[in-house]
């Protein structure tokens, strides 16, 4: 089979998900617990088994308390806002506008 004929995979162990991540796998299961939104399937074994829309909401979880320096309390206000994903393209949408403006401001100066 051709690397471009894979079947994308649909399910995630903990293992894959926390080297993708760069954390530990207790960090996964601590988020687990902490927030309400991830609940992640489980086999009968009592295997998680962690899927695209969960991968997201961990990228969410992480970018929420280790770039923006919320607490665990402040990201779970802000994930149960229901615009936490917007957030992040109202947020690009203002970044390219200021780049924007400092460009153009830049051109003006003298040489």
């Amino acid at each position: 089979m051709k690397h471009s004929d894979e079947i994308e995979k649909t399910h995630f162990t903990i293992g894959e998900v926390a080297e993708q991540m760069n954390v530990a796998p207790s960090v996964i299961r601590f988020w687990e617990k902490e927030f309400a939104q991830l609940k992640p399937q489980k086999s009968q074994g009592g295997t998680r088994k962690f899927t695209q829309k969960d991968l997201q909401l961990l990228q969410r979880i992480y970018h929420l308390l280790k770039v923006e320096g919320f607490t665990l309390q402040g990201a779970r206000e802000r994930l149960k806002s229901g615009n936490a994903l917007a957030d992040i393209d109202e947020i690009k949408e203002k970044l390219n506008k200021l780049r924007g403006f400092l460009v153009d401001l830049k051109k003006q100066l003298p040489d």
